[in-house]
């Protein structure tokens, strides 16, 4: 008689989320969901750009397609292009205002590097 022995059942970790928003992120992309881009919803993806070879890229669409993630923080929701799902997860979208720029950056656990200049990236 012989009897079997099966594996014990794996359990899965949890994935971060896909994407979060800090205060001031979230603080500046209400203020333009409630004004000039009122009806729109904010996609992030990543596209091939620069020295590294990657870029964030943030454009206004009228509502989630077919290959849209949807990331819901702080009340607000932000489209993340599904191909860009990979190269973004854990990522932090913060909003920075300096005396000479100001906009959204993104602080990223998968890059591995930055050019020189900080617009383009590589994981």
């Amino acid at each position: 008689m012989s009897t079997t022995v099966s594996p014990p059942a794996r359990t899965r970790r949890a994935l971060p989320p896909l994407m979060s928003l800090t205060d001031a992120a979230a603080a500046r992309l209400g203020a333009l969901y409630a004004s000039g881009q009122q009806g729109k919803l904010l996609r992030i993806s990543v596209g091939t750009k620069g020295c590294s070879g990657l870029s964030y890229q943030m454009n206004w669409v009228d509502g989630p397609g077919p290959g849209d993630e949807t990331v819901s923080d702080k009340g607000l929701t932000v489209l993340v292009d599904r191909k860009a799902s990979l190269f973004l997860i854990g990522t932090v979208m913060d909003y920075e205002s300096t005396t000479l720029t100001s906009g959204f950056t993104f602080t990223n656990p998968n890059e591995k590097g930055r050019c020189g200049c900080g617009e383009s990236f590589h994981v």
